[in-house]
């Protein structure tokens, strides 16, 4: 019998770093984040589609709308035609820039 009384009640854990981590940690979260920040400020679907192959689009698709809901990332529709929808960083999620560069260059201290 295994014993259970060390282990963590994660889903009621309210530390700001495993809320941050939960919301932007897995890998093609972080890659969406950074195409807005060193590529172009607005992008459409298949913009991002093809950067970060070989993402799937339905990967693609839920990782945008998780970020939506969570205010990182906002989707305009364009009205002319055909219809495109632009993505793009929300103040918020501009507000990750300096975190993530600072996330790059920890790292590549510890590479030289």
């Amino acid at each position: 019998m295994k014993d259970t009384s060390l282990r963590m009640d994660y889903s009621s854990y309210t530390c700001p770093i495993h809320k941050a981590v939960t919301l932007i940690g897995d890998k093609w979260t972080l890659f969406i984040i950074r195409e807005f920040m060193y590529g172009k400020e607005k992008q459409g679907f298949n913009d991002l589609l093809s950067r970060l192959r070989p993402i799937s689009s339905r990967t693609l698709a839920l990782k945008l709308k998780k970020l939506r809901q969570n205010q990182v990332v906002q989707r305009t529709i364009v009205q002319e035609k055909p219809l495109k929808v632009h993505y793009s960083l929300t103040l918020w999620g501009k507000q990750l820039h300096p975190v993530l560069k600072a996330i790059a260059i920890w790292f590549k201290r510890q590479e030289s």
